[in-house]
């Protein structure tokens, strides 16, 4: 079964910034659909960033647009997350989801498009 790791989260002060990094175990998956999703506690998963590799078209939530940048190192297999200027209410468990279908506009930040999911790394923003 194919193991897909976050890794970066972490305690940042109000202002800060986190990469998160994720990794499948299965390097030979063709990922043509990446995302990151959080949760915070008692709400909702949601779709933060989400990509389609063949195009580089991204998705980007209205609440972290212009702070937040989804990328990823073919090479590497790794997908990022780079949050800049992080707030107190992006404290959440973030899951990195990839997928080797490709999922057009909306449905590519669709939770339910989504095959491989991480284990969650916890961002908590507090001063």
């Amino acid at each position: 079964q194919v193991q897909v790791v976050e890794s970066g989260g972490g305690l940042v002060q109000p202002g800060g910034s986190l990469r998160l990094s994720c990794t499948a175990s299965d390097n030979t998956l063709e990922l043509r659909t990446i995302g990151w999703f959080r949760q915070a506690p008692g709400k909702e998963r949601e779709g933060v960033s989400c990509m389609t590799t063949h195009d580089g078209n991204t998705y980007y939530s209205d609440s972290v647009k212009g702070r937040f940048t989804i990328s990823r190192d073919n090479a590497k297999k790794t997908v990022y997350l780079q949050m800049n200027t992080l707030k107190p209410e992006d404290t959440a468990v973030y899951y990195c989801a990839l997928d080797t279908y490709i999922h057009h506009g909306e449905d590519a930040c669709l939770i339910f498009s989504y095959d491989y999911w991480g284990q969650g790394t916890q961002v908590t923003v507090s001063s």
